[in-house]
């Protein structure tokens, strides 16, 4: 993104920020000039960096909330202030609900939807403390808005997720803007394990209207702006970053010659 917008001297953090739009994520926060600080349960393969800079890595298990305070403590105690909490960790494997039953669907409502709740909990008074007041930013999918055939309880939590920020916008306002990214699909690492090999990406990427996945850093855009001083009456918004959304498919599976004068209202 370009300098134009400035974090300098803001301290970020961005679980799960340590691969794939995580350290995108952080990498863009990077380039912006904030100080950013990542945490997930295993350190990088490598350090996530850009500009020059690195960011800081906390091992930290997102279900336990005492594991939880005890991190945001230690963020307090080695910067003194938290600006913006982007709330990135979550997944699912692939699984049909009759295939992984209640327990497995209940793992994943926790790391996707209790998980960020934890986080914005421990971090909230260290949030308001800023004069410039404090950003949360939950990152959402579009699996959260449409039927999700074996990622559903993955989609539940994400459904749950942006009514969350929705309600914590209101209870926290006017120190603390709370805002959802969500997001279509993205080419990380790990997208072969979803779409298959090349083919299969840019395949997957003609379902899209732009044409492609998105990358990595251009979530990490989306999150600097929702940080920045540009979006100061932001809250309680979702931004959708999902290049266009997904073409309906009745319009490649219809028959009927799409003419001018042929259309419905």
């Amino acid at each position: 993104m370009p300098a134009i917008i400035d974090l300098s001297g803001r301290v970020a953090v961005v679980t799960g920020g340590t691969r794939g739009v995580g350290a995108g994520i952080a990498r863009a926060l990077l380039e912006a000039g904030a100080e950013v600080v990542t945490c997930a349960r295993r350190p990088p393969d490598r350090p996530v960096e850009a500009a020059g800079r690195t960011a800081c890595f906390h091992s930290v298990d997102l279900r336990d909330p005492d594991a939880v305070g005890a991190f945001f403590a230690t963020v307090r105690s080695e910067y003194g202030r938290l600006d913006t909490l982007v709330n990135n960790a979550g997944g699912t494997p692939y699984r049909m609900l009759a295939e992984g039953g209640s327990r497995h669907a209940a793992r994943v409502v926790e790391l996707n939807l209790l998980a960020p709740l934890n986080a914005s909990l421990a971090a909230y008074d260290l949030l308001r403390e800023g004069t410039a007041g404090g950003s949360v930013i939950m990152i959402g999918s579009v699996s959260g808005t449409r039927p999700s055939p074996g990622t559903a309880a993955y989609g539940a939590a994400k459904a749950g997720l942006e009514n969350l920020a929705r309600s914590m916008a209101v209870e926290w306002a006017p120190k603390v803007r709370v805002n959802t990214v969500t997001l279509g699909m993205v080419r990380t690492e790990l997208s072969h394990l979803h779409y298959g090999d090349e083919a299969g990406l840019a395949a997957v990427g003609r379902t899209v209207p732009l044409g492609r996945l998105a990358e990595p850093e251009e979530i990490g855009d989306a999150c600097v702006f929702l940080a920045s001083g540009r979006a100061t009456y932001l809250s309680g918004a979702s931004l959708l970053v999902h290049g266009g959304g997904e073409r309906p498919a009745f319009l490649d599976a219809a028959t009927v010659n799409h003419t001018e004068g042929n259309h419905t209202q």
